[in-house]
């Protein structure tokens, strides 16, 4: 097993470099095949979020299509995501709620697996999430 880094998913989604983005997705394809063990966590994922969508790179992915083409990635048979499922609850929600950035949205899945509904935050995104209630300390 190895460990998938932040830069490697970037590569594969933006295709920036073409090297680099054939070996990405060549490694992706091995781990849906179960030919190759991966593990990676959510702060990789969410840097993915970041970067592509409102970090400096420039690259201002639109967050439907950033959450559609990551889905295939995270259900990949071979890699390890200590909570899978809740990163992809959270996938749904950063694409039904605006509002959220990729973060709150991961928020908000384990928020809903632990049966919690109060967040206390100044995040008035929350405001707009059904089933969350947003408090302020």
């Amino acid at each position: 097993m190895r460990f998938l880094d932040t830069n490697i998913l970037l590569r594969f989604l933006t295709g920036d470099d073409p090297a680099k983005a054939a070996a990405s997705a060549d490694l992706l394809v091995r781990a849906d095949a179960g030919e190759e063990e991966l593990l990676t966590s959510e702060t990789v994922i969410a840097e993915v979020f970041y970067v592509l969508t409102r970090g400096r790179s420039g690259y201002q992915v639109e967050r439907v299509e950033l959450a559609e083409r990551m889905k295939p990635v995270i259900v990949a048979r071979s890699l390890r995501l200590p909570d899978k499922a809740s990163v992809l609850r959270a996938l749904d929600v950063y694409e039904t709620y605006p509002a959220l950035d990729f973060e709150d949205a991961l928020s908000v899945a384990h928020m809903e697996s632990s049966g919690i509904s109060e967040i206390v935050s100044y995040d008035r995104g929350f405001d707009r999430v059904e089933g969350v209630v947003r408090v302020e300390p």
